[in-house]
């Protein structure tokens, strides 16, 4: 088998100090760029490989970073993770996924699996039902955790999502604006933080216009395209007959759109409806969605940075980090026309 390349190696072959090679590999700006690139280079060459094993014994941190979230095949998670991403690689921390699919079990074994490979600390949007103790685990045992997306009541622990309640108003007062009454809500569960939020906001919004809050509008459970395309048979049964929706995500409302266009009408004239997080696919829908910006990015990279601060051993306070929405009007709403 082939030696090993070392260090030293790489310090002979350019007449440079171990320690010098070293630095740069860990780009320090202790080492001139030039250099840097010179010794990367050499140690590309070379076919030097980084022992992060041996690195993690004479630093105490392995870099690496867990990441765990509902479902990665969201794209609203997977803009949360391309910014820790983004934020992490400048650091040269690399991360580990796992999808929880809101099991309480699997996320708890990704937790003890990282503790033992070291991890240096995880991000999570925790899984419905997650206990205090599942949290403390990895706090207690030295890898400080960041929540996303969904908080957690009775842990105080750096959290950043978006501000739920005010996003969901601001798409409710729009379809209130255009002259809608009827409104309806689809998807969502009041088993998260984020589903009592955002349907909090709706009611708060209907509310404060003087609209009586109908619980029979409130269509709950969807979370994908194919749950909203299956709730349309609902909703267009509905006695009320809602001239619009508000809709728990981008997924959901472009499901519901395409089917209400199934059923012969025309969303945006014939039915509102509007989203929430302004996934790329929003812009580009049929047609282009009304929906809610939700700062995914900045959540992530905000995130990213908080975990890398209390690395270093600084830190923002403990508690919630609220990125304020802002509302992207397209063609899926309009004025109310009353249906037949």
């Amino acid at each position: 088998m082939a030696q090993k390349v070392k260090l030293s190696t790489i310090a002979e072959s350019l007449g440079l100090s171990t320690a010098t090679i070293s630095l740069a590999l860990r780009d320090s700006p202790l080492v001139a760029v030039d250099t840097r690139e010179k010794i990367k280079e050499q140690a590309r060459t070379l076919g030097y490989i980084y022992n992060r094993r041996a690195a993690s014994l004479r630093t105490s941190r392995s870099g690496i970073i867990g990441v765990v979230v509902h479902d990665i095949m969201n794209p609203f998670y997977g803009e949360i993770l391309k910014a820790i991403e983004s934020e992490l690689d400048r650091s040269r921390h690399t991360f580990i996924l796992s999808n929880h699919y809101d099991s309480v079990e699997k996320q708890r074994t990704f937790i003890e699996t990282l503790l033992q490979l070291g991890g240096d600390g995880v991000i999570m949007s925790p899984a419905i039902g997650t206990p205090m103790e599942d949290v403390k685990l990895a706090e207690a045992n030295g890898m400080p955790a960041i929540l996303v997306a969904r908080s957690m009541d009775g842990v105080d622990l750096p959290t950043y999502r978006g501000d739920d309640s005010y996003g969901i108003s601001l798409a409710t007062n729009h379809l209130i604006g255009l002259g809608h009454r009827t409104i309806a809500m689809i998807g969502g569960t009041d088993q998260t933080s984020t589903g009592r939020d955002r349907y909090q906001g709706y009611v708060n919004a209907l509310r404060k216009a003087g609209i009586e809050v109908d619980p029979n509008l409130r269509i709950p459970g969807p979370r994908s395209k194919q749950g909203g395309f299956e709730a349309a048979v609902n909703f267009l049964s509905l006695p009320q007959k809602p001239t619009a929706a508000v809709c728990w995500n981008d997924l959901v409302a472009i499901g519901l759109m395409n089917g209400i266009a199934r059923a012969g009408l025309q969303p945006g004239r014939d039915i509102s409806v509007t989203g929430y997080d302004d996934l790329e696919e929003a812009s580009i829908a049929t047609p282009a969605l009304t929906t809610v910006w939700n700062g995914q990015t900045e959540v992530g990279r905000l995130a990213a940075r908080a975990l890398l601060d209390r690395l270093a051993g600084s830190h923002e306070p403990d508690g919630m980090h609220l990125i304020k929405p802002e509302m992207r009007i397209r063609q899926s709403t309009g004025p109310c026309h009353p249906r037949a």
